[in-house]
């Protein structure tokens, strides 16, 4: 027999929560590990389809969690796919700028670094979500997001379908691309001149150094 809940507490570095029935009755003990798919992480006051169990102890639990109207979140998550093109846009641009010496080479180079920490960051948070293990801080995705990491986060949150929905962290998300895209666009002016000769120095010292 299915049932249907709304998510009353959730703990994400621990992975677990519990749901509150709709019928009423005691509130369901609720793992992640009892999701169908894992890509989303729950939020509390998220309806979920369930059915009932038990763990180990003969205490009861929820098993087989799907989120009520699952074909609808995913209809609105298939129009985010653009998103990585223009991540591909962006890395396209930093590039071309970088050989048209716009930008300093070494600019470019923490674009990509940053990008492929980042997707590997996302991607060992999602892999310990699913085990159980201890959790990447949210604050380190952003701090890896803000510093030239997003195309990367963007890449991850499409093909690993991990941090794509969570509604706060995708605002502080989004504040981190486009603080970081109005930096890289003062670089390019008048008045972010003397930083980008900087970063053109320290790219000659370094080339110098190998």
């Amino acid at each position: 027999m299915r049932n249907k809940g709304k998510v009353a507490s959730w703990n994400d570095d621990k992975g677990f929560g519990f749901i509150e029935p709709c019928l009423g009755g005691k509130n369901v003990f609720l793992h992640i590990k009892a999701f169908d798919q894992r890509g989303r992480r729950p939020e509390v006051g998220n309806f979920v389809n369930y059915s009932l169990a038990a763990d180990k102890q003969g205490r009861p639990c929820a098993a087989k969690v799907s989120y009520d109207g699952e074909r609808k979140m995913k209809a609105k998550s298939g129009r985010s796919s653009a998103l990585p093109m223009v991540a591909i846009v962006f890395l396209g641009i930093i590039g071309l700028s970088a050989w048209m010496q716009k930008i300093p080479m070494l600019l470019a180079a923490l674009y990509v670094v940053a990008s492929l920490i980042t997707f590997l960051t996302y991607a060992s948070d999602k892999s310990a979500a699913r085990q159980g293990r201890w959790r990447t801080p949210e604050s380190t995705l952003h701090l890896l997001a803000l510093i030239g990491g997003w195309p990367g986060a963007v890449f991850a949150q499409q093909i690993l379908r991990h941090k794509s929905s969570k509604r706060s962290f995708k605002v502080v998300f989004w504040l981190t691309l486009l603080l970081n895209c109005t930096v890289f666009l003062w670089l390019l002016s008048e008045s972010g001149a003397p930083v980008k000769a900087l970063l053109v120095r320290l790219t000659e010292t370094g080339l110098a150094l190998l």
